[in-house]
């Protein structure tokens, strides 16, 4: 009997109409090539572990669906990941595009054995960015506010990016407005831009 994470289940549940099937049909497909495979969620999106390492993610977008298998390089017949919304597999938007049962338990049976094994990937490190710019509404709001200044201070870089584009990305003023005064009520509860989907 496989173990099914409720997370995933929600995951298929939410995803668009289009998707629902597509995303069963994966999961599906998973578990019975891999009766020991792990359930998870990662970055927001499903994932299937084995022997306690990533083997393969699942993602539903507005129009399509991607499977990203995480050692893609090693396994022969899986194209390397493109990015995340593209997967290995290319825009999938209905079953019929996924690989054959046959085929994708190849996949998963190769992806199990380099686990088996302890193989890893190597990553490319990605660059630093640099300090975000901070528009002047957020900096003048900061300064008026020394307990959110505290917090943003103490924030790491990519946290304090996230919030200056998103204030910077307002088009409007009246939005922009809007996002600063929420924006300096979340930092004053040392809340990152994204605490609602960090778990």
């Amino acid at each position: 009997m496989p173990t099914l994470d409720p997370r995933v289940d929600a995951y298929i549940d939410n995803a668009r109409d289009f998707a629902k099937p597509i995303l069963a049909r994966i999961r599906e497909m998973v578990h019975e090539a891999c009766p020991d495979v792990h359930e998870t969620i990662k970055w927001s999106s499903p994932f299937f572990d084995y022997k306690g390492q990533m083997m393969c993610a699942m993602s539903a977008f507005k129009e399509h669906c991607a499977i990203i298998f995480w050692k893609a390089p090693l396994i022969e017949g899986v194209p390397a990941n493109g990015d995340k919304s593209r997967g290995s597999f290319g825009r999938i938007t209905s079953v019929k595009e996924l690989p054959s049962k046959r085929v994708f338990a190849g996949y998963i049976k190769a992806a199990m054995a380099l686990n088996d094994a302890g193989i890893t990937v190597k990553r490319a490190k990605s660059k630093s960015k640099p300090e975000a710019k901070m528009p002047k509404e957020l900096a003048a709001a900061l300064a008026k506010n020394r307990k959110a200044k505290a917090h943003f201070e103490k924030f790491p870089p990519g946290q304090r990016r996230e919030y200056c584009d998103w204030i910077a990305e307002a088009k409007r003023e009246e939005t922009k407005t809007a996002r600063v005064t929420q924006a300096i009520e979340w930092i004053a509860e040392g809340k990152t831009r994204n605490w609602k989907y960090q778990r």
